[in-house]
């Protein structure tokens, strides 16, 4: 048995580099997803590390949009089209980090080769923010010139949008660790759904709730538990914050497997303070 970590990847190659070496173990592989607008050529030394590989299916990724999750399903297919007995596929950023060893974690997952691992609320009414989401109508998606004016333009003058076939909305965190029958689950869901998947292209942050939503209301759900394993911290404004130095005593005693984020050039020392953490 072994773990299949797909990394969504733009930039920083040395930092990429970095999080591969840690995450490398025997019974690991680690696919990465390439933004297509950034240049392979930068990267070309990762794909020799041991079990790396990269997606060969890029998709042009744009912040908020459906392309985040047409790149993580392109990942996702790839890995299970592999024929690897993986217990779990582990989604995770370039600016993402372990928080203890690769051994560690893969035990982990390995004793609990059922379950995934994602964070999730009802987004009616636990979470206000998500209700605007999917309430509201965004185009972004669809390329055409004026998209985001007519898109509020449709918010301000059109009902309320409601999930089709009486769907229930779940969302929260794009990060999470699922097994491969959730995977191949999501993505035959999303191939049969052509409603479904419309309403979640006009959905703003999509990646936040797509595999919550189809997941929470599916056969599957008793096998979800709602812990993502991951530490995040955000500011004000909801964005996470870079950690630091500043940060190791959180850092340490967080439980979870992995942070983020992270930048190589802001602060190398937190990454080796890192490499440490048992």
């Amino acid at each position: 048995m072994k773990i299949a970590h797909l990394i969504l990847a733009h930039n920083h190659p040395d930092q990429l580099e970095r999080l591969v070496r840690r995450l490398n173990h025997e019974d690991a592989d680690v696919y990465i997803h390439l933004d297509l607008k950034t240049d392979i050529a930068a990267y070309s030394r990762i794909a020799s590390l041991p079990g790396t590989s990269f997606v060969p299916e890029r998709v042009n990724v744009k912040w908020g949009e459906y392309s985040v999750i047409q790149a993580t399903l392109n990942g996702m297919q790839h890995i299970l089209n592999s024929n690897v007995n993986y217990s779990h596929i582990n989604l995770l950023s370039g600016n993402d980090y372990p928080l203890k060893p690769a051994s560690v974690i893969q035990q982990f997952f390995f004793a609990n080769a059922g379950k995934s691992y994602m964070w999730y609320d009802r987004i009616f009414p636990d979470w206000p923010d998500g209700q605007l989401r999917m309430k509201g109508y965004y185009l972004g998606d669809y390329g055409f010139p004026g998209r985001y004016q007519v898109a509020k333009l449709l918010t301000k003058l059109l009902p309320d949008r409601r999930m089709p076939a009486g769907m229930v909305a779940f969302g929260r965190a794009q990060w999470l660790t699922i097994t491969p029958e959730a995977a191949a689950y999501t993505l035959n869901f999303i191939k049969t759904h052509p409603r479904i998947k419309t309403f979640l292209m006009q959905t703003w942050c999509v990646d936040e709730v797509f595999f919550q939503t189809i997941l929470c209301n599916s056969p599957l759900l008793n096998t979800i538990v709602n812990d993502n394993k991951r530490y995040v911290r955000l500011d004000p404004d909801c964005i996470p914050v870079t950690f630091t130095m500043a940060n190791a005593q959180e850092l340490a005693t967080a439980q979870k497997f992995y942070a983020r984020k992270f930048n190589l050039e802001t602060d190398k020392m937190v990454f080796d303070f890192m490499d440490k953490l048992t």
